[in-house]
């Protein structure tokens, strides 16, 4: 089995996954908590142990492991659950056995965060052809994958959830609300909740719209768009410009590139 680690700047994913010997793979199980650089490899372990106990699962079945960061002060503690708990070494994606092998055609390639390297290699891999990747995390992030598979840039925008704190933060009435689908497609609000709500969603939703056409006009053929991220379904209903609606993309990308790893 393989257990992988998905660490953002908002929640840390652990997924454990069964592993065939045809290279295919499935997720037995997920688990999430709040990303906390002060938190120690033991009290990871504590919770982890426990929830590894609930599947069933004894910690000698886990024959890799396999983390993705970007929060470089988790990864010490990280480590530390690995090799004290589990007696292994994890692999960090974009090192070493776990370098990247397709090409990243930017200015900068060491810049591309993990995360985005990860759903670039799993788009490619289950999609083929021209795609334009959109992840909704903390940031939305848009990238631009050719036919090879190559990475050719992107785009990075504030999260939702970003843009809504900012506009609540920066306000002195505007009450808090939570993000959903307004019930009406009216742009044209009769209170000052439904007109956050609609500014905040429908405005987003044109972003998204105008962002995807405008890449496809550059890229020149045809592209198919997959989105992943916690507010990918969210917004599934409100466009029609995704494809394909992949919430696991970031993790099959780490079972992925855990095979490579394993096959050198």
């Amino acid at each position: 089995m393989l257990l992988a680690a998905d660490v953002g700047n908002t929640n840390v994913v652990f997924a454990l996954f069964d592993l065939a010997a045809d290279g295919s793979h499935n997720i037995r199980a997920r688990w999430r908590i709040a990303t906390d650089p002060r938190r120690t490899g033991d009290e990871y372990a504590v919770w982890l142990l426990q929830l590894l106990k609930i599947e069933g699962i004894e910690r000698d079945q886990i024959t890799q492991i396999i983390v993705a960061s970007v929060v470089p002060r988790a990864d010490h503690n990280l480590t530390v659950l690995c090799q004290k708990y589990f007696g292994k070494t994890p692999l960090f994606a974009g090192q070493g056995a776990a370098r990247w092998r397709f090409e990243i055609d930017v200015d900068q390639p060491s810049s591309l965060g993990a995360d985005r390297a990860l759903n670039i290699l799993a788009a490619h891999h289950k999609y083929g052809g021209d795609l334009i990747v959109v992840d909704f995390g903390t940031a939305t992030k848009f990238e631009a994958v050719d036919f090879t598979g190559a990475y050719k840039g992107g785009s990075i925008a504030p999260g939702i959830n970003l843009s809504l704190d900012a506009l609540v933060g920066k306000t002195a009435k505007l009450p808090r609300i939570a993000i959903r689908a307004p019930e009406s497609r009216s742009v044209i609000g009769r209170n000052t909740e439904d007109q956050m709500l609609i500014g905040v969603f429908w405005g987003y939703v044109a972003m998204m719209e105008g962002m995807v056409a405008k890449m496809k006009t550059e890229i020149g053929r045809p592209a198919k768009v997959v989105a992943t991220g916690g507010l990918a379904i969210l917004f599934d209903d409100a466009t029609d410009i995704f494809d394909h609606v992949d919430a696991d993309l970031t993790l099959d990308g780490l079972a992925i590139l855990a095979r490579q790893a394993q096959d050198g």
